[in-house]
């Protein structure tokens, strides 16, 4: 039993060792963040072909997964295999492309076959490496540094920390490239069509909304009771109330009445306005759907009055109809 606990012990603080051993790695980079990697930024975002992220081994599977994030936040991008590449897949580089090559050592063999088909398209490159004075360094119109102190592996063999630092790296510089072509929320629709960031931002709140005659309008002179036979009626849990000219003043929900309820013995002589709540949520049509819904979660409300630009009412929103549609 004793041993057991022992080696729990011992499992549980190398687990620590290695996630504080990554952590400070990528903490590392900040320090990185400098002149070339400006310069980098700049290389990738003037790039009129595509970005081709090419390693070999553990360094192609992050570049496979770095490949896919610039992909998906607008920078056209796919992965090479170095090994492959020599035997005609190199085809695919153009001279308007951009070439991101990973090596921790810099002098991986396979990526090296590729320097002279580089350097004969000018095409230019960008090397993540750990070694900035390697072969692939040198050769490279840009370095950005990925080195770290030491592997998390006790053996020191295994790419751990490296390969967790040059994916940051490559988030970091996808992310940057996102916010300086200005993809927005709606870009994503167009990558993630069928997955949670599309239904996110698939629709509008002029898609979902409750219009024409079905929205609870009412005027806010209206009798407290008249206005609670109306919402009844309307079967959607408020009723919008407006002034002599359409604009909207108030909401009166089921909370309203239960609180009015509490705090008047008669309620007979009640006109809405006195009782309603003022200054209530809103969202325009052209918002996005999701907006509408962080809205109601954030102050745990079920509906949202849809008013223009002068604040008069056009429709209705109901969190049932946002869960429906998949808006998540």
């Amino acid at each position: 039993m004793l041993q057991t606990l022992n080696k729990i012990n011992s499992i549980h603080d190398l687990a620590l060792e290695v996630l504080q051993i990554e952590a400070d790695s990528v903490l590392k980079l900040k320090e990185r963040i400098n002149d070339d990697f400006e310069k980098a930024i700049d290389i990738l975002y003037n790039c009129k072909g595509r970005v081709i992220v090419t390693g070999m081994g553990k360094s192609g599977h992050i570049g496979k997964k770095i490949a896919a994030t610039l992909s998906s936040t607008g920078t056209p991008s796919y992965f090479l295999h170095p090994a492959e590449s020599t035997h005609g897949d190199s085809g695919l580089i153009t001279r308007d492309d951009v070439v991101i090559a990973i090596s921790n050592s810099g002098e991986t063999a396979e990526l090296l076959n590729l320097l002279p088909l580089i350097e004969r398209f000018g095409v230019k490159m960008i090397a993540m490496t750990g070694k900035k004075e390697s072969t692939l360094g040198k050769k490279s119109d840009v370095v950005l540094d990925v080195s770290v102190a030491k592997e998390a592996c006790p053996l020191g063999k295994a790419p751990t920390a490296s390969t967790t630092a040059t994916l940051a790296m490559g988030d970091a510089v996808a992310i940057c490239l996102l916010k300086k072509r200005g993809f927005t929320e709606e870009d994503f629709l167009m990558f993630h069509p069928s997955g949670a960031l599309g239904r996110g931002v698939l629709y509008h709140v002029s898609d979902l909304m409750i219009t024409g005659d079905r929205i609870p309008v009412l005027n806010e002179n209206t009798s407290f009771l008249n206005t609670i036979q109306f919402i009844s009626d309307k079967k959607l849990g408020c009723a919008i109330m407006v002034d002599e000219t359409g604009v909207m003043t108030g909401i009166l929900t089921d909370g309203d009445i239960r609180r009015t309820l509490l705090k008047y013995t008669n309620t007979t002589s009640l006109i809405t306005k006195e009782v309603m709540t003022k200054n209530p949520k809103v969202i325009q049509a052209t918002d996005l759907a999701a907006k509408a819904l962080h809205i109601m979660e954030k102050h745990s409300i079920t509906s949202l009055a849809v008013c223009d630009s002068s604040n008069k009412p056009v429709g209705l929103i109901h969190i049932h109809d946002l869960l429906k549609a998949g808006v998540a």
